[in-house]
């Protein structure tokens, strides 16, 4: 299971590394970023979401790996009264990161509110770099086209912008 684990201020690749020393499999949305340093433009590799990173382990050997790094923490939701940590199940997951390692410039990460899902129709990509990866084709906020979006509840999503239709199938 993924465990959505927030890091503070731009520590996401540290915690990354740690958590590779470890062996524990970990995946940080990136993007790339023109940034300028010196006079001079460069394209560079970023996280996507900052204070975001997802960790795929068992709940006990994450608490234990905490105690060692002690500034990452769980990113949880409301459940009864209690915050509960997220966890994203493996399938919605592994499409996630299908979507985010294109580092494609047309992707958009959006927040929960940016998306209304009551409109949208459950697609399927069928052929072409998200060949297998299920989403919601809906209209979001700020853009006129209409995108398929995957979306880790609660968290955060991420929109492909100009799929063909002829590469969308409806699921029931």
């Amino acid at each position: 299971m993924w465990f959505a684990i927030s890091a503070p201020h731009r520590q996401e690749l540290k915690a990354q590394r740690l958590f590779d020393l470890h062996h524990i499999e970990c995946f940080v949305p990136m993007h790339y970023e023109v940034v300028e340093r010196r006079g001079k433009k460069r394209s560079i590799l970023t996280p996507a979401i900052h204070n975001l990173l997802f960790v795929k382990t068992s709940r006990r050997i994450l608490q234990q790996l905490k105690t060692g790094i002690p500034y990452v923490q769980y990113k949880t939701r409301p459940e009864n009264g209690r915050n509960v940590p997220i966890i994203v199940p493996d399938d919605q997951m592994e499409q996630f990161i299908t979507i985010c390692k294109t580092c494609d410039d047309n992707l958009v990460y959006l927040q929960p509110e940016e998306i209304n899902l009551q409109e949208g129709t459950r697609v399927k990509i069928l052929g072409g770099t998200f060949d297998g990866v299920e989403g919601v084709f809906v209209a979001t906020k700020g853009h006129t086209e209409k995108r398929v979006v995957v979306l880790i509840e609660g968290l955060t999503a991420v929109a492909m912008a100009e799929v063909s239709p002829d590469l969308i199938q409806v699921v029931e």
